[in-house]
């Protein structure tokens, strides 16, 4: 498997930054949560305490992608385990990328006032410009930490 180093790079920083984020909501922060908007940002303004655990085990989830990027590095003997590590990658970043792509048109479809959603323009601002192409680009840094097996 050729591996692209300076994609795992980026993927692992992303995520490294992508769970720190949940981890820091976790603590009580309340820095960035309203862009989420909708229940996730009404939840968080007096959250319960199996909301908190939700979003810590969503901070350690996140941190499995590490893992993996972190896999890619070591040369492996066993072929099997070098294809199963390429597909996953490349299945977790096509997902992570089509997760943000469809949130992207189902946001712009509500804003768009053809969907109904239960987001404030605010939100819908930072959904679109930050969140959305967020979880993409992070897609894209995944998808491309490999190549051809």
């Amino acid at each position: 498997m050729k591996r692209n180093y300076w994609f795992i790079t980026l993927g692992i920083s992303w995520t490294v930054v992508f769970s720190g984020i949940s981890f820091y909501w976790a603590m009580g922060g309340l820095g960035g949560v309203r862009s989420l908007g909708g229940a996730i940002y009404e939840k968080s303004l007096n959250p319960a305490p199996s909301f908190v655990v939700i979003v810590w085990i969503t901070g350690f989830i996140k941190l499995l992608g590490v893992v993996l990027l972190s896999m890619l590095l070591v040369t492996w003997k066993n072929s099997i385990i070098t294809r199963i590590l390429y597909y996953v990658t490349k299945i977790v970043g096509a997902l992570l990328f089509l997760y943000g792509l469809l949130n992207f048109v189902t946001i712009t479809l509500s804003a768009l006032d053809i969907l109904d959603f239960n987001l404030d323009s605010y939100a819908t601002f930072w959904r679109l410009t930050f969140w959305e192409p967020f979880w993409m680009v992070g897609g894209i840094f995944y998808f491309f930490s490999v190549k051809k097996i």
